[in-house]
């Protein structure tokens, strides 16, 4: 069975437009939530973290003309060139696959102006996929996967079972999702948005801190193209507990039963570091805490990285993923941001300084509405 390796990635949020420029940010300990005033998006001001439309608009229009693509696509496209420029696949061979995570796509096309100059199709995921691939002159249909907020995580376990399979030798995974008054409404209905950036796992914390973002995973089954050090994906699963359409089980039923699967006889010793979801919701982070803990995990340590660029959504997996990744090959475990008193039942191992150790393997997890849950383990050789 083929092993599948990351050849490149990139990531996009508000802290900066590359990898090692969010990671940089999020070593400074800087943070990308702010307050925003934009009734365009909600009457009220509230916490999230938003990219910068305009140093988005000039660096797209270093690659092509930026009128001729939403927002969203302007950052897929950005992402996926970035990380295609690091690696030598040819994306227009039919051996590469692309898959496209996110939950509400060109979501903003639903406002006037923006319907009226690109058309209905465009809110369509499987055209907004196709779009993007035939850009890239790939040869294949895409495939999108919108499962809630564990899609990102979901894409990269099924885009590695493409290549385990030999179906494809190379996919690129690519995950965004964008602010909009609907997403933002949505969230406000609720009740779930937080009145300050959000504090991940903390006493006080007291809801989400929304965000928009963009990452591309790409990976490979050939080793003489991966980065090094060397990063595999390990195993990965998904489960659904169906316990509530928005609210996580109490139990923690679903996600415990995606982590067993995952790492199946591997000791809790050989995890360096869980990457968690931590949307710093009081529901959710108490199942995690839960499910970790029923996992044999409590001492294991965890972070979450929602406090640096909020929740965002259908690129949450991925960013988190290649954020992961980095530790890994640096050696780095990154502080959760606004942690500071467990505010969990359970006495989980919250990492709350950034700091160096040697790593050799990280557990990724995500939950998201409707019950779903997935995970999946990077391995450092």
């Amino acid at each position: 069975m083929n092993e599948v390796y990351i050849a490149s990635d990139n990531i996009i949020t508000s802290l900066g437009f590359t990898t090692e420029g969010n990671c940089t940010e999020i070593k400074k300990g800087a943070i990308g939530i702010t307050l925003i005033d934009d009734p365009k998006l909600e009457p009220n001001k509230f916490y999230a973290s938003v990219i910068d439309s305009e140093i988005l608009r000039s660096k797209f229009s270093h690659i092509d003309d930026p009128d001729k693509f939403t927002r969203f696509e302007q950052l897929a496209i950005l992402s996926i060139n970035d990380a295609l420029n690091k690696t030598s696949i040819d994306v227009k061979k039919n051996d590469t696959l692309f898959i496209l995570s996110t939950t509400k796509g060109n979501i903003d096309v639903l406002e006037k102006e923006n319907f009226l100059k690109y058309g209905e199709n465009r809110l369509f995921l499987h055209e907004t996929a196709k779009l993007i691939r035939q850009y890239f002159g790939n040869p294949n249909t895409p495939m999108v996967i919108s499962n809630a907020c564990i899609s990102g995580v979901l894409a990269i376990i099924a885009g590695s079972m493409m290549i385990r399979s030999r179906r494809y030798k190379n996919v690129v995974i690519t995950g965004a999702d964008i602010l909009s008054k609907f997403v933002v409404s949505g969230f406000q209905s609720f009740q779930s948005l937080s009145s300050t950036p959000c504090k991940p796992f903390d006493k006080t914390r007291d809801g989400l801190s929304i965000g928009e973002g963009c990452a591309t995973i790409v990976l490979t089954s050939n080793k003489n193209i991966a980065n090094n050090p060397q990063i595999i994906v390990g195993k990965g699963s998904s489960s659904n507990d169906a316990n509530h359409i928005s609210g996580p089980s109490r139990t923690g039923e679903g996600l415990y039963q995606s982590i067993k699967k995952t790492i199946g006889d591997l000791p809790a010793g050989k995890i360096d570091f869980i990457s968690a979801h931590g949307t710093a919701t009081p529901y959710n982070d108490e199942m995690e805490a839960i499910a970790f803990t029923r996992a044999g995990l409590e001492n294991v340590p965890v972070n979450s990285f929602k406090g640096y660029f909020g929740h965002t959504l259908g690129a949450a997996g991925i960013i988190e993923s290649v954020l992961s990744i980095y530790s890994l090959k640096n050696n780095i475990l990154f502080g959760t941001a606004g942690f500071s008193e467990l505010g969990v039942s359970s006495k989980i191992n919250i990492i709350d300084r950034t700091s160096e150790k040697e790593l050799s393997s990280c557990l990724k997890t995500a939950s998201g509405f409707g019950g779903c849950n997935a995970s999946v383990i990077f391995h450092k050789i």
